[in-house]
């Protein structure tokens, strides 16, 4: 049963349906890469500051891509066929995947994250999805690459695919409320 708020949150968020022939972006779309920006701004300010090398994983860039987030969203929406929750539950994947490991979101990895995990979101929410090759043609990486990441994302994550509603909410209250 959903809660008042989180009818509220989904609403606002965009991941209702609008309805037929209405073409409107999520607003969830440019809330998450601000999150995501934000995050990157303190990791690197933080590994900077202590001079820190980070942890150097498969999800390293030599350097950041030249998109940036917020136009790698919009792509991989564009793109993907995905619905608009399932960037809330990629969001939660990367929690779960940061959490495990010491890695910290970086512009050299938020690329490869972000596909890996939205992709992992579209394949267990979406009842229609692509293929690994279509989505690493989305992403910019090849396929053998984005296999790679999906293994070591899924290992990482202990195959922890499943979102209760209640952590649902909490991210997109989450994102609603963190950048009014």
């Amino acid at each position: 049963m959903l809660t008042k708020n989180l009818f509220v949150f989904i609403l606002s968020l965009g991941l209702k349906g609008l309805g037929k022939g209405v073409m409107k972006l999520p607003r969830v779309l440019s809330l998450l890469p601000s999150l995501l920006e934000k995050s990157i701004q303190i990791n690197e300010l933080l590994l900077e500051a202590t001079k820190a090398k980070g942890v150097l994983t498969i999800f390293h860039g030599l350097r950041a891509p030249s998109l940036s987030i917020r136009q790698y969203v919009d792509r991989i929406f564009k793109y993907s066929g995905c619905s608009p929750s399932c960037f809330v539950v990629a969001n939660i994947y990367l929690d779960r995947f940061l959490k495990n490991t010491e890695i910290h979101l970086t512009s050299l990895n938020v690329h490869r994250l972000l596909i890996t995990s939205v992709m992992l979101a579209a394949k267990f929410m979406d009842g229609a999805f692509f293929n690994n090759a279509y989505y690493a043609k989305v992403g910019g990486v090849s396929t053998s690459e984005l296999n790679r990441l999906e293994m070591w994302f899924l290992f990482t994550i202990d195959f922890r695919l499943q979102v209760n509603v209640e952590t649902f909410g909490k991210y997109c209250s989450k994102i609603y409320y963190i950048l009014q």
